[in-house]
């Protein structure tokens, strides 16, 4: 309890620091008032649902619906809310209306620390509870799920939390926020467990933000919303109002390009307009400059210079570049001068290798346990390998040079190997003056190299990004199967927009799923890999791995972490059979959905051809037609690529 109010505490006391500053007060009396109604109306609430749980029998199905009734008219209150609650107190927004009961958390601002553990709350979790046909019910078990929401809701009065209200600078924050989970969340059924209200549930939260403008503009007339934004956001409401009310039936793609992306970029301009600025660790990764959602600016998650973080002449960018591509192709870096990085990752199959489930062990007797996965866009995580083991792109490629199954190199062996031959030796000491604080090269100019390389097959677009940022066309089968995408294919619910892996708004942490993937296709038993729990041991993790991105993903077979899946229409069928649970595997902790669901041959089409819209125009260049000569002879026979 200490160290959940110490920091709820700390939370309160930054956000009071960031919003507090260089602006006049204003009389935002109307704003904060409006704040305090929509959080007395949820508390009320929920109150009342609290009192419904204690006089129900909750083991009848006529108390279980009139529970679950009351839970969706309290929903309305949470969701009128929601503009405010999500941002000003993450953490205590899943006591509101968190998606999993227990979540470890791992986020940017304290990566470098151990990951903790949240209990969540709130109404989807009892709402889940109740539609739970395997439970035996308890009240006990709804009470407690409310009367944490209760005690939540509670934090949202504090004083501090009232003098940040009475400055304009959160609400452009909050409301970028607000606008990245409409593209990215609140259509997809992430948190609303009864998907027949997920529309609904979206035109009552549109209307009810609206009005929160309203008293915003009203009380803050030098920082008010643009005349554009009111208007594209008042056709987006009646955008919304003429879709149907089934999200399967939703047209998702029309929502985000014509209405909510166009309205982040207004936002944005107001941002550097206003001269808003943050010190609220919900900011921290999110860029104020780009105008699209699909702008792969959109946030920055990784140092891809590594130690060369603070070069920025195009000149020596260029040499470091040309030095990462000759290290990349260089079985010089292994123990035995047989394997380069582009053994595992071709630049020709997408920086994967399509050719086998899994890499040869180092010493050729054997495969390795996991696929090797492509490394474009592997910059937009911020925990890396399939378990999330490695937090920079640097500390992961030296733990693949020093593993003995991968690599097998000893650092400063390695180095002295770059060094005998001129033409690195040369590069890197004249590097050198940009990294002051060595004295001679090392292996982490090495590894930033290289990653320095890589990375920059990372800035490409696919057809799907153009048509939100250049407004190209793009098929109706595309289409078709976005919005079967967010909905009925249960996709968009851990792959989210824009990179369709598993960061969500604000894109601060990596998502790992348990989704009961089998050791073999006939689906005997469940891969034996621990996945997650090998870096984070705990019963919710065992067996789960980092969500990747759909990106160039018709290129990048095989599938999942040990490559068991041969093509994407062997994956969906995973998927469309409730995942290992759903084939009869012991999951007991999966995340997937274990309800089976059938997608027609249309739908299926309809999600290829999405699919396939993700592929992006990387241009790789060639391999280098030869290597640096070394002075040790031997080390002079090495083949380009590595022999394996």
């Amino acid at each position: 309890m200490h160290m959940k109010l110490t920091a709820t505490i700390l939370i309160l006391v930054v956000i009071v620091t960031a919003f507090a500053f260089r602006h006049p007060a204003s009389n935002g009396k109307a704003y904060t008032d409006n704040y305090n109604k929509h959080i007395t109306a949820l508390e009320k609430s929920e109150q009342s649902l609290l009192q419904l749980i204690r006089h129900t029998d909750v083991n009848t199905a006529a108390g279980r619906d009139q529970l679950i009734n009351k839970i969706h008219e309290c929903r309305l209150s949470l969701k009128a809310s929601d503009f405010w609650t999500r941002y000003l107190l993450p953490e205590t927004y899943k006591k509101l209306n968190g998606p999993l009961p227990v979540e470890w958390e791992n986020e940017v601002f304290e990566k470098y620390e151990q990951p903790y553990r949240l209990t969540g709350a709130g109404l989807s979790l009892a709402e889940i509870y109740l539609n739970n046909e395997e439970e035996k019910f308890a009240a006990d078990t709804l009470i407690s799920l409310v009367e944490n929401s209760l005690i939540g809701v509670a934090a949202y009065r504090s004083d501090s939390l009232a003098q940040a209200l009475n400055k304009p600078d959160h609400f452009f924050l909050a409301n970028r926020l607000y606008l990245l989970n409409l593209a990215a969340i609140y259509t997809t059924g992430f948190e609303t467990p009864d998907t027949n209200r997920v529309i609904p549930e979206l035109r009552f939260m549109l209307q009810a933000t609206a009005d929160i403008y309203k008293t915003f503009d009203q009380a803050f007339p030098d920082r008010s919303l643009s005349v554009p934004y009111h208007q594209r956001y008042d056709e987006m409401i009646r955008f919304v109002n003429s879709q149907p009310d089934a999200y399967s039936l939703f047209d998702h793609f029309t929502f985000i390009r014509d209405y909510v992306n166009p309205l982040f970029g207004f936002n944005q301009e107001m941002i550097r307009a206003y001269g808003i600025s943050s010190r609220h660790y919900y900011d921290y990764a999110l860029s104020d400059t780009v105008h699209s959602i699909f702008d792969k600016a959109l946030f920055t998650s990784h140092q891809i210079k590594g130690v060369y973080a603070f070069v920025d002449d195009p000149k020596v960018l260029s040499d470091i570049k040309e030095a990462g591509r000759l290290l990349f192709y260089d079985p010089l870096l292994s123990g035995n001068l047989s394997r380069s990085c582009a053994s595992c990752h071709r630049p020709d199959m997408y920086f994967a290798d399509t050719t086998r489930a899994t890499p040869f062990l180092f010493n050729h007797q054997g495969s390795m346990t996991r696929n090797a996965p492509t490394l474009i866009n592997s910059v937009y995580n911020h925990l890396l390998m399939a378990d999330g083991s490695h937090m920079s792109l640097q500390l992961q490629g030296k733990a693949v040079m020093g593993h003995p199954d991968e690599m097998n190199g000893i650092a400063d062996s390695l180095v002295e190997r770059v060094m005998s031959c001129k033409e690195y030796e040369t590069i890197f000491k004249r590097l050198l003056r940009y990294t002051p604080e060595e004295k001679k090269v090392n292996i982490d100019h090495i590894i930033s190299a290289i990653t320095y390389y890589y990375a920059g097959f990372s800035q490409y677009y696919a057809p799907f990004d153009n048509a939100f940022n250049k407004g190209t066309s793009i098929d109706a089968d595309v289409k078709a199967g976005f919005s079967l995408f967010m909905s009925k294919a249960k996709c968009g619910t851990c792959h989210f927009v824009p990179h369709f892996n598993g960061l969500k708004p604000p894109y601060l942490a990596s998502e790992f799923e348990v989704l009961g993937v089998p050791a073999d296709t006939a689906f005997r038993q469940l891969s034996p890999d621990s996945g997650r729990y090998l870096a984070c041991p705990a019963p919710e993790t065992l067996h789960a791995f980092r969500t990747g991105s759909l990106r160039n993903i018709q290129h990048t077979a095989p599938y999942m972490h040990n490559g068991i899946f041969r093509t994407l229409e062997q994956v969906i069928q995973f998927y469309e059979d409730g995942g290992g649970a759903g084939r009869g595997l012991d999951v007991p902790n999966q995340t997937l959905d274990k309800a089976p669901f059938k997608l027609t041959v249309t739908e299926k089409k309809a999600l290829l051809a999405f699919l396939g819209s993700l592929n992006e125009a990387v241009v790789v260049d060639k391999a280098p037609v030869k290597l640096p000569a070394s002075k040790v002879k031997r080390y002079n026979d090495r083949k380009i690529g590595g022999e394996y």
